[in-house]
């Protein structure tokens, strides 16, 4: 599939998950504890994709949107804008380490038991490409690669629809009982 199909492809996936979202009364927040706690990681994060869990605070301050997920696996699309921009004009860091420790933490969570929870104890993110204004959207994949009884490993990287590499990470995140 060449670039501008990919794109054509995401933007539909894009639509069409704001729709469902929206259908079903998205709205932002955060995830009910009481609902949360007796469900499956996967379930929660099927929960969010569908809008039937409230989206996160910082995925509308940071335009990004989960559009996939399955076991082991969570991927993010967002597009850098003007508002995303350091002072010297370019993409923040800060956007692509968000963008990644998103994708690869929600890719812990689909591994997760009821009654547990997880956090981000160590996140590592190398840049190899600045993202344009008008380059169109970016994808966060983030894939478990352990998920232990206390510690969970995941790798991520950001990608265009050309499959080009601007950003790759690594995390540890705690795993634990939720209380």
């Amino acid at each position: 599939m060449n670039a501008q199909a990919t794109m054509e492809q995401w933007q539909r996936q894009l639509d069409d998950v704001r729709a469902r979202a929206a259908q079903n009364g998205a709205r932002t927040g955060v995830v009910p504890f009481e609902q949360a706690r007796e469900m499956q990681g996967l379930d929660i994060m099927q929960a969010l994709l569908e809008g039937r869990f409230p989206r996160a605070p910082i995925a509308e301050t940071l335009d990004f949107q989960l559009v996939e997920v399955e076991r082991g696996q969570a991927v993010f699309q967002g597009t850098p804008q003007q508002k995303h921009l350091n002072p010297m004009g370019t993409v923040h860091g800060g956007w692509y380490a968000t963008l990644l420790d998103s994708a690869v933490g929600c890719a812990v969570q689909t591994m997760l038991a009821p009654g547990q929870g997880y956090t981000t104890a160590e996140l590592s993110v190398n840049l190899v490409r600045g993202a344009r204004l008008d380059g169109g959207p970016l994808r966060a994949i983030g894939t478990v690669l352990h998920c232990g009884r206390q510690l969970a490993t995941a790798e991520g990287k950001i990608v265009d629809a050309h499959g080009r590499l601007y950003a790759h990470a690594t995390t540890t995140c705690l795993v634990f009982e939720a209380r």
